[in-house]
């Protein structure tokens, strides 16, 4: 793989990390954008050197995946337990974005390009469609006086 593959790899998983993020700063404002452009980017990263380490073998691309998925956990856990949510459960969704976001940086880094599009784009739409079972009491605005969690 040619240097300039290797910073296109990295360049199109911060680029998606970067689309997710937008939908996420819409409604949360500790997590944004250039948040999921690094994660995406330190995916993208992790593959490029779990093919260059050792391309053939599966289980040293296996074995940099569960690094990857350990560490995003850990900033997922600190989105859901986030001060500013009180004691109540937030950040779940966003916590799931993450590690979508650190998948799809790391499916560019090995050049996955179907698998990045297709689950970054299925993660996009799906973060961007109402909750369809939302219960909403009366009178209710979703833009005031909510916490700024996602």
């Amino acid at each position: 793989m040619s240097d300039l593959e290797v910073v296109f790899r990295i360049l199109a998983a911060a680029a998606v990390g970067f689309l997710i993020g937008i939908e996420r700063s819409r409604r949360i404002r500790f997590v944004g954008a250039r948040t999921f452009a690094l994660i995406a980017t330190a995916g993208a990263m992790a593959g490029v050197v779990a093919i260059r380490l050792h391309s053939e073998d599966a289980r040293v691309i296996s074995t940099v995946l569960q690094g990857v998925l350990t560490g995003v956990g850990f900033v997922g856990a600190g989105v859901i337990m986030h001060p500013a949510c009180g004691r109540s459960i937030h950040g779940v969704t966003t916590a799931a974005a993450i590690w979508v976001a650190a998948l799809a940086g790391f499916a560019a880094g090995l050049g996955e390009w179907l698998l990045m599009a297709a689950g970054a784009g299925l993660t996009f739409v799906v973060l961007m469609a109402p909750e369809p079972f939302a219960s909403r009491p009366a009178g209710r605005d979703d833009t005031k006086g909510e916490p700024p969690c996602g």
